[in-house]
C-alpha cells in the first residue's frame, strides 16, 4: 500500500470522483483487515509524534470553498498533526485517564498578502476512551483499545493579516475541522496511521520527520 495512490486527490479536501473515493476506502478497509497494532491505545508509543495528512474524507465544497477564499485567492499547503504522548499517565486502576495532547497545523499561502504564508493551528486533548460492561451485580469499566475522546482547546490563525481574512467566515472554519467527539485508530504501523471518527470522517496520515510549523 503506498501513497502514491493520494496523488492527485489534493487529500480530498475539495474532493473526489466517487469511483476515486471508493477504491481508496475498499483499500482502507483492507488495511484495517490487516491491523498490526489491534490495540493502538495500549501502544501510544506507535501513536505519538509527527504525521501529515495525505488523505480525508473531510471537504470543503460549493459556497463554503468560495467564502474562505479557496478558489484563487487562498491556496491550501501541508495539514500535519503533531500528538505528544508524555503526558499520558495511568490511575491506579490502569484506566489512563491523564490527557494526551494534538496539535493540528494547516497552511495556507494569502496571494496578494505582504506576509505570504499563513497557518491555521488547532489544539485538543484526548484521552484514552473506555467502554462499560454490565451484569446483575457489578459495573466494570475497561480501556477501549481503539478509541480516544477529542476535546477542542484553542483555534488560532497567524499573521493577523490572514485571520482577518477568515474573520467573518470564523464560524465556517471551526464547523468544517470540529475536533470535538472520539477518534477510533483503526490501523497504525511505523508509517502510516488511519482513523474514523464519530462523524464518518476517514483520515490517513502518514509519519513525518520532526520539523518547524
Amino acid at each position: 500500500f503506498s501513497v502514491y495512490v493520494f496523488q492527485g486527490t489534493n487529500r480530498g479536501i475539495f474532493g473526489v470522483p466517487s469511483s476515486k473515493k471508493s477504491d481508496i476506502e475498499a483499500l482502507v478497509r483492507l488495511l484495517e483487515s490487516h491491523n498490526p497494532t489491534p490495540d493502538p491505545t495500549l501502544n501510544l508509543e506507535k501513536v505519538g509524534g509527527w504525521w501529515k495528512l495525505v488523505y480525508s474524507t473531510i471537504t470543503i465544497l460549493g459556497s463554503k470553498r468560495t467564502k474562505l477564499g479557496l478558489r484563487d485567492f487562498i491556496t491550501l499547503g501541508e495539514f500535519f498533526q503533531i500528538i505528544d504522548i508524555e503526558k499520558v499517565l495511568y490511575t491506579s486502576f490502569g484506566d489512563g485517564k491523564m490527557e494526551s495532547k494534538a496539535v493540528n497545523v494547516i497552511k495556507f499561502n494569502a496571494r496578494g498578502l505582504k506576509l505570504l504564508n499563513g497557518k491555521l493551528t488547532i489544539e485538543a486533548s484526548f484521552k484514552i476512551a473506555s467502554k462499560s460492561d454490565h451484569d446483575s451485580s457489578v459495573f466494570i469499566l475497561f480501556q477501549n483499545q481503539q478509541r480516544v475522546d477529542v476535546s477542542h482547546d484553542n483555534l488560532t490563525i497567524t499573521p493577523d493579516q490572514l485571520l482577518n481574512v477568515f474573520s467573518k467566515n470564523y464560524d465556517v472554519l471551526l464547523a468544517i475541522f470540529n475536533l470535538e467527539g472520539w477518534l477510533e485508530i483503526t490501523y497504525v504501523d511505523d508509517t502510516m496511521r488511519i482513523g474514523r471518527d464519530d462523524k464518518g470522517n476517514i483520515f490517513i496520515l502518514e509519519r513525518s520527520e520532526e520539523g518547524t510549523v
